[in-house]
């Protein structure tokens, strides 16, 4: 074995269970690959080492004892800077937060931890998430493996960027307009947004906010499907939870069986824009992806949902959000919080009661344009971002094509117009530019159908083998 870290999750697990390999040994080949590449990506931005070393040993001791084994037992994970970790730094990519550290555990690290996963640290993200570009105040930038001259996405893009980087074979995300999706794209890993309430998020500042949702991320679909059974499942705290338990998985090696799937007849809608600005080369890239979807048998079709109102509602909802849980902070350190953050907390405060109630009503109407268009078709096919990775030096992407863009949040509306949505989304490796800069799809799924497009882009994914590129900064 010349190369632990380029084992895939469900790879590497079975051979951990089978003790081919020692969860020991699979710890330090990480984090030798951390200490190597790390310094130029920056994407593990606090690590706990130390911790992760007393835990594969324990790891170790429970293979040899012959009792259960957790479904994540003895890989290698990191926890975005979102989520709380007892014990370990959680910034949130706020300087007001640079030497935080929580009592407790967020429940996605808890489940994560509970599943026998080794946490080697926490992944940068942007300042409070705002934003697909990950820059921080705390830390900095983090680099595109696959062109340090560009950026990871965000918000998650830090633990898109270990991902590619292969530090880490699985990694937590959160997604509000694209944070899964967009970073996914841009590092040729997969990220999914499940459906609302799919992975219940605690402690909860909203606990009726559709919006924001965490999921996993991953280097294959199985793998972050793997996660997803890992995170997924009703908790009692959690009024939006779903109630529906995840499958039950005995061994992580079921998961292929899981996903397996003919999708020759699946009824996809294709749109390479949405109505939106995209750049040629990423419209070359999907173009490509279309044809793959008819050589699955797909029965293809170019349409579009009605995505009226969904801006608004997005918009809106989004600036209500940042008003309540970050308005406060704004009043007190109006010199610590960064322009993103600012720029939507001042949007939220300028809110009246009939903004609210117009998005409310514009938002039952989306959802019902989206079921009638799901009525007609399966999955919904599009670009998870409209353009390519960017130079890590730019703030945000200010023209698309020639359209200009007139705020941080215009150029990623292909991503959060689905979040608006309430609807399942993944992005799956799609390709590459001539430039060698990667290009995700975006598939959709209907209402609660996490674990069928799951499926769905499995097919997709073994019929391209795009995923298994790794950056050159690898080679």
């Amino acid at each position: 074995m010349t190369d632990l870290c380029a084992f895939d999750a469900v790879t590497l697990a079975g051979m951990l269970r089978s003790r081919a390999v020692s969860a020991r040994e699979v710890l330090a080949a990480h984090i030798e690959r951390v200490e190597a590449v790390d310094a130029t990506v920056n994407a593990v931005v606090t690590r706990c080492f130390d911790r992760a070393l007393t835990a594969a040993a324990a790891a170790d001791d429970a293979v040899v004892g012959g009792g259960p084994l957790g479904l994540l037992h003895g890989l290698p994970v990191a926890h975005k800077d979102l989520a709380d970790t007892a014990g370990v730094r959680t910034t949130y990519g706020s300087p007001l937060f640079a030497e935080h550290v929580p009592d407790r555990d967020a429940l996605v690290v808890r489940r994560m931890s509970r599943a026998g996963a080794i946490s080697l640290g926490k992944t940068n993200t942007p300042e409070f998430g705002a934003g697909s570009h990950t820059v921080n105040q705390v830390f900095g930038a983090t680099r595109n493996p696959f062109d340090l001259s560009r950026t990871p996405g965000g918000s998650s893009g830090g633990a898109a960027a270990a991902l590619a980087a292969r530090m880490i074979c699985l990694a937590d995300g959160s997604d509000l307009g694209g944070s899964l999706r967009n970073p996914a794209s841009f590092c040729n890993v997969v990220g999914l947004r499940p459906s609302p309430g799919r992975v219940p998020a605690w402690p909860f500042s909203d606990p009726a906010d559709p919006l924001g949702v965490e999921g996993p991320m991953a280097r294959t679909v199985a793998d972050a499907a793997l996660l997803l059974a890992v995170l997924a499942g009703p908790d009692r705290r959690v009024p939006m939870a779903l109630d529906a338990a995840p499958p039950a998985l005995a061994d992580p090696g079921q998961i292929a069986s899981l996903l397996a799937r003919d999708i020759s007849g699946v009824r996809v809608a294709w749109s390479d824009d949405l109505g939106l600005p995209v750049e040629p080369a990423v419209r070359a890239v999907l173009a490509r992806s279309r044809q793959v979807l008819i050589d699955l048998g797909c029965e293809v079709i170019d349409a579009a949902p009605d995505l009226s109102g969904a801006d608004d509602v997005f918009r809106t909802f989004r600036a209500f959000r940042y008003a309540t849980f970050f308005g406060q902070l704004l009043r007190d350190h109006p010199e610590q919080l960064g322009p993103n953050v600012t720029w939507n907390v001042e949007r939220g405060l300028e809110l009246t009661v009939a903004d609210l109630s117009r998005a409310t009503a514009a938002r039952a109407a989306l959802a019902e344009q989206v079921s009638a268009f799901f009525d007609t078709v399966d999955v919904l096919a599009c670009p998870v971002t409209q353009v390519v990775p960017f130079d890590i030096t730019l703030d945000w992407v200010h023209d698309i094509d020639g359209v200009a863009q007139h705020t941080y949040l215009d150029w990623m509306a292909s991503a959060y117009l689905i979040s608006a949505t309430g609807l399942p989304a993944i992005s799956v490796p799609a390709g590459f530019t001539p430039d060698g800069l990667p290009v995700g799809l975006q598939l959709v799924g209907d209402r609660r159908a996490d674990w069928s497009l799951l499926s769905m882009a499995r097919a997709f994914e073994a019929a391209t083998g795009h995923g298994q590129v790794v950056p050159a900064l690898l080679s």
